[in-house]
């Protein structure tokens, strides 16, 4: 099992312990590490980039409960140094956490966020109906609520319970993710509602970040 150090840190950069290093079917090369601060693909999150002792990183994904790096060369077992392309990082953390936000404010008339797609330029949401749930809201009303919270610049606060990763917003409910985030939602900067539409009985909002 790879431990995952972005679950509980913000930092990029660190040593870690290569502990395998296999060849890929496309030649290149899955380099499993002791603990990581990378990021992988998954839970609508694209995988971080960056570096491992100093060769780019070029894919990220979890098979299991291991992290694996995928790297153009091979690494012999032994301490490394590792880091994370910050802007990336302060990318992705922006749309995740505005992705946060959309289902928060959805929730508060009374759908239910269900599935989250927080890639960079295809931000959505998608809602289920709760039970009496409001009239379907307007981009403008949700974002009412959502400038608000950034106004309040709520910071976020982690928690691991029972091996499980809860994160929050100020007072607001935690949500079950594994994700990265902001650390304070006036970080999140600029966003809009592109639109909200029902498919196939559940509501669909997609968001852009400035």
């Amino acid at each position: 099992m790879t431990e995952r150090l972005y679950y509980t840190s913000d930092a990029t950069e660190g040593r870690t312990q290569v502990i395998r290093c296999t060849e890929e079917p496309d030649g290149r090369y899955a380099i499993e590490l002791n603990q990581t601060l990378f990021h992988p693909q998954g839970g609508g999150q694209p995988a971080d980039r960056g570096w491992i002792a100093g060769i780019a990183v070029e894919a990220v994904s979890l098979r299991g409960e291991h992290v694996v790096h995928i790297l153009p060369a091979a690494l012999t077992p032994g301490e490394v140094e590792m880091q994370v392309d910050k802007d990336v990082r302060e990318r992705h953390s922006r749309w995740h956490s505005a992705g946060h936000l959309i289902g928060y404010a959805g929730e508060q008339f009374g759908w239910k966020p269900v599935k989250a797609h927080h890639w960079p330029g295809e931000g959505r949401i998608t809602f289920t109906p709760g039970e009496g749930q409001d009239p379907l809201p307007d981009a403008s009303a949700l974002m009412v609520i959502i400038d608000g919270w950034k106004a309040d610049n709520l910071l976020r606060h982690t928690e691991i319970e029972t091996g499980r990763r809860k994160v929050r917003f100020g007072d607001l409910p935690p949500y079950l993710c594994g994700g990265t985030h902001v650390k304070q939602l006036a970080d999140v900067g600029a966003m809009q509602i592109l639109g909200l539409k029902m498919k196939k009985g559940q509501l669909v909002v997609t968001y852009s970040l400035d």
